[in-house]
């Protein structure tokens, strides 16, 4: 309802009489009330009340959809991957958060393609709520792939990398 219309409700509304007209609709509600007949316009009231408006609880993780990982590219072609990938042991996150591959921006990934990891090493940090929790290998091998970018979103159980563990 724009101005306009909102003016000539009241002038209609002062001149038949009417002592109150509500209108609601989806977007907005009027109420106007009137002491009937008399001409003084001060005895006229205008209340126009518009709906409250839903409130957006955020998490305080991320506050948009989590987009889906990359995944980093090999030579191997794409038809052999998912029987080459099942010879693999896949590390998945523990947590939800943001992953790092280094502890600073200008410092060295903690593991690349290629490395040899122990038991208990450091291979990669998950923040999350502030925390910076330090993931350590739950096995040992040879990292074949890194499965997910840097500083991007992870899920629980989101796979993080591939061990070869020959």
């Amino acid at each position: 309802m724009n101005i306009k219309e909102v003016q000539d409700l009241i002038k209609f509304v002062a001149k038949s009489g009417v002592s109150e007209v509500e209108i609601e609709q989806k977007d907005f509600k009027i109420t106007i009330k009137s002491e009937g007949k008399k001409k003084d316009k001060k005895d006229n009231e205008l209340y126009i009340q518009a709906p409250p408006q839903p409130q957006i609880i955020t998490p305080p993780v991320v506050s948009s959809p989590i987009p889906e990982p990359k995944v980093a590219e090999t030579n191997a072609p794409s038809v052999n991957e998912p029987e080459e990938d099942s010879k693999y042991l896949t590390i998945k996150s523990p947590m939800i958060g943001t992953f790092y591959r280094s502890s600073g921006p200008d410092k060295e990934p903690f593991v690349s393609v290629g490395d040899n990891i122990g038991d208990g090493d450091t291979i990669c940090i998950i923040e999350a709520m502030k925390l910076f929790n330090e993931i350590d290998s739950e096995v040992k091998g040879k990292i074949v792939k890194v499965l997910v970018d840097d500083a991007t979103p992870v899920e629980y159980d989101q796979p993080l990398f591939l061990v070869d563990p020959n």
